[in-house]
């Protein structure tokens, strides 16, 4: 049995709406609280920047086979922490016990590339398609262990060609699936913002991973992609794939999420399904402070009245700052 049909067959019980409830009410709704089958186990992960610290998570473990929201204020260090685990980063504490292992193999030193062949990928809040290629050919180029790719053998295209067909085969068939295949030959850098967000989605399943981890996949998308976006992501839950997923719009946390971490000052402050977690007292204050009244995701926030009284403590906040910084300069 191939590795992708064994976590299917792990997580396949979870496509059921009741059997995820179920599992999830297992949990112990603590921040860095254990789970009946981690996938990812993270321990004593630091980053600093200067004298900030950006990330001081001390220990998170993301269930294999459902969907877990990562969120938090802006700043609180989602993506720095996306960036550390992942490979694009080093942890200030490497030599000071940071651990993180996926699927039970250790990943502390490693680089990027073995993260992604390990079976974890990443999309990003800024898309990474390469834009003076064509969508089949950033396609193509997610896929591993191609031979074209060996210096050797790519003089010998024989050698290699099924291997080309089969890959093409496969991203055409991504590319159905995300509504792209009549931009098979058209440039990357044509598509809009939304579409470039599917491409990225679409070309990070070229390597069948075993974790996907999306950096805000709904920022910047039109609503007619929206709804498509979410039921990508349920869609890659129910086939056995487990979702990891950083979203600031707490309407999309609570449609699609099974979990809930949360992170403030780049500390992990709370986990809980999503309709617990976002009347936790941890979850409001770091959110919303003094307006701990208002619901999270309420769109009353948008109101003119509450725009206006946010800018007026914003301004008395700022008056009060520079009236420090006056006596701090006569001193």
């Amino acid at each position: 049995m191939s590795e992708q049909m064994a976590e299917h067959a792990r997580t396949s019980g979870l496509a059921d709406p009741a059997a995820r409830a179920a599992l999830v009410g297992t949990f112990d709704p603590e921040p860095g609280a254990s789970k009946p089958d981690p996938i990812l186990v993270v321990d004593h992960i630091v980053r600093q920047f200067g004298g900030m610290t950006a990330v001081d998570v001390g220990h998170l473990e993301v269930q294999r086979g459902i969907i877990t929201a990562l969120i938090g204020p802006n700043g609180a260090g989602k993506t720095t922490f996306f960036n550390l685990i992942t490979g694009f980063d080093r942890p200030t504490s490497a030599k000071d016990g940071a651990h993180w292992a996926f699927d039970g193999r250790t990943l502390d030193r490693t680089s990027a590339s073995s993260v992604a062949q390990a079976g974890m990928v990443r999309t990003f809040q800024l898309t990474k398609a390469l834009s003076r290629m064509t969508v089949i050919d950033n396609m193509m180029l997610g896929a591993q262990h191609q031979a074209g790719e060996n210096l050797f053998k790519s003089m010998f295209r024989p050698a290699w060609r099924a291997q080309e067909q089969a890959i093409e085969d496969k991203a055409d068939e991504l590319l159905a699936r995300f509504k792209l295949y009549e931009k098979k030959h058209d440039y990357a850098g044509s598509l809009s913002g939304g579409q470039r967000k599917l491409l990225e989605m679409a070309r990070a399943l070229m390597s069948d991973p075993k974790m996907i981890m999306l950096d805000e996949p709904m920022a910047g998308v039109n609503p007619a992609l929206t709804q498509s976006l979410l039921g990508h992501i349920q869609a890659l839950r129910d086939e056995g794939m487990t979702v990891l997923f950083v979203e600031h719009d707490m309407h999309v946390v609570r449609h699609i999420s099974d979990w809930v971490a949360v992170m403030a000052e780049g500390r992990l402050v709370a986990e809980g399904a999503a309709d617990t977690v976002m009347s936790n007292p941890a979850v409001i204050d770091a959110y919303l402070g003094a307006h701990h009244d208002t619901d999270l995701g309420d769109d009353s926030l948008l109101a003119d009245e509450v725009l206006e009284e946010l800018a007026q403590e914003v301004a008395a906040e700022e008056a009060e700052r520079g009236t420090d910084d006056q006596a701090e300069e006569t001193r």
